[in-house]
């Protein structure tokens, strides 16, 4: 159900059963959470994560996709679309949801970049996607950057679960007739 994406360094593709162990390395990985979760992720809440992934194709035809390394098959991250229902104050009408969360080896070599990119393309093409968003700690300027180079804007502040988020969101690129 998961269709398959290919960049020149990256595949993304369904999350698998394996992916489980490099995951809750990843989710559990202090530096890669502390603009995300905060603390980090137990292996059981990363498991709820990978099965929430699953359901999110089953249920809603989108989701995020495991990120592979082309060369080595090494499992680098997640990517993706979601819905995940934040009750964001003041409350905010439902835009896809991007987020990308990459291991900490893959850092600082373009990778969230590609891997989005691909998944936009892919959303371009469909209905209901022509407005996208992302949330983001205000100090993550790591991802801000990210978020900018794939045409992320429209900032606007917001609260969510009692903290200071930016919200950003991209429109579909209009083509030409």
């Amino acid at each position: 159900m998961t269709p398959r994406l290919e960049t020149p360094r990256l595949v993304l593709r369904a999350h698998r059963l394996e992916d489980f162990a490099p995951m809750a390395a990843m989710w559990g990985d202090p530096e890669v959470t502390r603009f995300i979760l905060g603390p980090p992720a137990s292996p059981e809440t990363t498991w709820a994560r990978l099965m929430r992934y699953a359901g999110h194709w089953q249920m809603l035809g989108f989701g995020y996709w495991a990120v592979e390394c082309r060369e080595t098959g090494a499992f680098l991250g997640d990517v993706g679309l979601a819905d995940w229902h934040r009750a964001f104050d003041p409350p905010e009408a439902f835009v896809p949801e991007a987020g990308w969360v990459l291991a900490r080896a893959a850092h600082g070599r373009g990778l969230a970049t590609e891997a989005m990119a691909a998944v936009l393309a892919w959303a371009d093409a469909r209905p209901g996607m022509e407005r996208i968003s992302a949330i983001f700690d205000p100090a993550h300027a790591r991802s801000l950057a990210v978020a900018r180079r794939l045409g992320f804007g429209a900032d606007r502040m917001t609260r969510y679960m009692g903290n200071a988020t930016l919200r950003l969101e991209r429109a579909r690129p209009v083509t030409a007739p």
